[in-house]
């Protein structure tokens, strides 16, 4: 099934991708350090894969204006930025506050899978088929996923504080330990943009389903 995107957000959205891709790739040099982190470097590397699965994805995509799935993605575009700035936020706010409230951060998660829901409704009415919904919510969840990425990329590396280099090869060992905490806060930076970048699309899809299903089910 060929596939479309709004082409005013498909540019946007491989250039976010590829600065995701940069700001990583420098937070993480020297790159023969990554294997030293849990699970042999995947820590690393998954958020880094999935960013390049998101860009082949939407790399992949043609603009045929005249595909209904061109149409259901149009329409959860607009949606899927909305639901990136309440991610955007939720971020921002587990960062700066020493203690973000569980109701308040579940509270910004519902709404951000919410929209997306809305997205997938969007995309099915535009195009005529609750199938097209689920691919609307998915592509909803795909742009705020990756909102919610860079600003946790992007705080993960302005937190980063120079390795000092010693004459001891011991204690620049104990710079680079899973104990220090520096290193505890660069893995819960990483497994959470794995986790956005992952589940999102995931919940997208689920939500954008039912919204659309359910939309079709009263217009009937």
């Amino acid at each position: 099934m060929a596939t479309g995107a709004a082409p005013s957000m498909r540019v946007p959205f491989i250039l976010l991708t590829l600065a995701n891709l940069a700001v990583l790739g420098m937070r993480l040099w020297p790159w023969q350090e990554v294997m030293s982190l849990p699970g042999n470097g995947t820590t690393a590397l998954d958020p880094a894969v999935t960013l390049l699965g998101y860009m082949g994805f939407v790399t992949w995509m043609k603009g045929n204006s005249a595909d209904p799935s061109q149409k259901a993605l149009s329409a959860g575009t607009l949606v899927g930025l909305a639901a990136g700035f309440i991610l955007v936020a939720e971020v921002m706010l587990e960062a700066r506050l020493a203690q973000i409230s569980p109701l308040l951060q579940i509270g910004l998660l519902a709404v951000a899978a919410i929209l997306c829901g809305i997205g997938g409704l969007r995309g099915g009415k535009a195009a005529g088929n609750a199938g097209f919904g689920m691919l609307a919510g998915t592509w909803s969840a795909m742009l705020s996923c990756l909102m919610a990425c860079s600003a946790i990329l992007a705080q993960m590396y302005m937190a980063a504080a120079p390795q000092p280099t010693t004459q001891d090869p011991w204690k620049d060992y104990q710079g680079l330990a899973i104990g220090n905490p520096a290193m505890q806060a660069l893995v819960h930076s990483l497994n959470t943009a794995t986790g956005f970048l992952l589940i999102g699309p995931l919940v997208g899809a689920v939500m954008g389903l039912v919204f659309a299903f359910f939309g079709q089910t009263q217009k009937g």
